[in-house]
């Protein structure tokens, strides 16, 4: 049931009592009882439904107003089912040409609100599918309801007749109020603030020439201030939007705030990470430095790495089972599954003798822990992702699940 929030409590109200006359379809029964779900009606009564009941489609149909369902009543004809009622309503798309008033739906609610906070009992009348409801059975009403519809196109579903009234009574029943509201701002930006974050603006516009030419200058300012005090910015907004122009008048400041690395970078990396873990399980430093330059590398992927990684978490066979730059001991390999013993390690194009060397230790000292090591070609990955893939799962143990 996309949008029910279970952590609230549903309203309890009293309301009208909905009576079905002869419905057909087990499944219109159901989204019936889902529609006045929807709008806190809880009382429905049945007049001889053509499949019997309990009815099983029904309650597939009324996705989780079982509540409803469950205290259905059931009655062989309408004058039994209305018997203990007082105001009565009728819903049609026809004029039966009886001397009794016609309402819309709001101001059926309307009375409806009224007469049961007042005690009394009241209902509202749906006919047949096919046919609607008899004037026998229009008669017992003391009002007749019917919708501002396409005249040509009148016919509504049962579900949707129910909708509608169930709509209009809830809106007056609990004077309109919404589920939610948009989320409390921060305070307002003072107007200091603001002319702080319109001088940086304009110093660093200055900076690129863009308040040009001259004579249009002033009208260009003008222009600007009007499009930040139109959206009334908060505290909050002028923070961000500082940040931004700040961010792109400085640039990137280095690899490190998180961008892609080329080839060449890459491997400089690698080097540094071979040789600063040549040492062996060492000095708390040189561990420090190890995990800083993983990190660094973690921040910064290759293309192949990049590529990798978003079909390793896309893709479902893969997804969970690998993290990117992970210590493993005391070594750090490209992609590692712990749940399946597995490390990937991608080989770029002309790594150096350093870095061969690295991996191979690597390899050596992960098998002797029961890892399996895979390379994958950085290449092979930028051009045959699938392939790779495929490849990779022919490796993974077999699904338990599986048949």
């Amino acid at each position: 049931m996309s949008g029910t929030d279970k952590t609230k409590t549903g309203r309890d109200l009293r309301g009208p009592v909905v009576i079905l006359v002869e419905p057909q379809l087990g499944e219109n029964i159901g989204m019936a009882a889902r529609a006045m779900g929807n709008f806190a009606l809880s009382r429905l009564r049945l007049v001889n439904p053509r499949d019997g009941w309990p009815n099983i489609a029904a309650q597939r149909a009324a996705a989780g107003a079982d509540h409803i369902l469950d205290h259905v009543e059931l009655f062989d004809t309408v004058t039994e089912a209305v018997a203990d009622l007082d105001l009565l309503f009728a819903t049609t798309a026809r004029a039966h040409d009886q001397a009794k008033p016609v309402v819309g739906p709001e101001a059926a609610a309307r009375e409806i609100v009224a007469y049961v906070a007042a005690g009394g009992g009241a209902g509202i009348l749906f006919g047949r599918e096919r046919a609607g409801l008899t004037n026998e059975e229009v008669a017992l009403a003391d009002r007749i309801v019917t919708f501002p519809v396409n005249p040509g196109f009148a016919s509504l579903n049962l579900a949707q007749a129910v909708l509608l009234m169930g709509y209009e009574w809830f809106k007056l029943a609990t004077a309109g109020v919404l589920p939610f509201a948009m989320p409390e701002r921060s305070e307002r930006a003072s107007q200091h603030q603001v002319q702080a974050f319109f001088d940086n603006l304009v110093a660093e516009l200055d900076k690129v020439e863009f308040l040009r030419p001259r004579e249009k200058r002033d009208t260009m300012l003008v222009n600007l201030r009007n499009i930040f005090t139109r959206m009334e910015p908060t505290k909050q907004d002028m923070h961000t939007l500082h940040g931004v122009i700040m961010a792109i008048a400085e640039g990137r400041k280095g690899p490190a705030k998180g961008g892609v690395l080329d080839g060449e970078q890459a491997t400089r990396l690698r080097a540094l990470l071979a040789e600063q873990g040549q040492g062996g399980g060492a000095s708390a430093d040189a561990s420090s430095t190890v995990r800083g330059l993983a990190r660094l590398l973690r921040r910064n992927p290759t293309d192949a790495e990049r590529i990798l990684w978003q079909a390793l978490t896309k893709d479902r066979r893969f997804a969970g089972l690998f993290k990117r730059q992970t210590p493993v001991g005391r070594h750090i390999p490209d992609f590692v599954s712990f749940i399946h013993r597995i490390a990937i390690e991608l080989e770029n194009p002309d790594e150096s003798e350093t870095i061969v060397a690295d991996r191979a230790k690597r390899r050596e000292w992960l098998e002797e822990r029961d890892y399996r090591v895979l390379n994958l070609r950085a290449a092979e990955v930028e051009r045959d992702l699938a392939g790779e893939l495929d490849r990779l799962a022919s490796n993974l143990p077999a699904r338990r699940d599986a048949p």
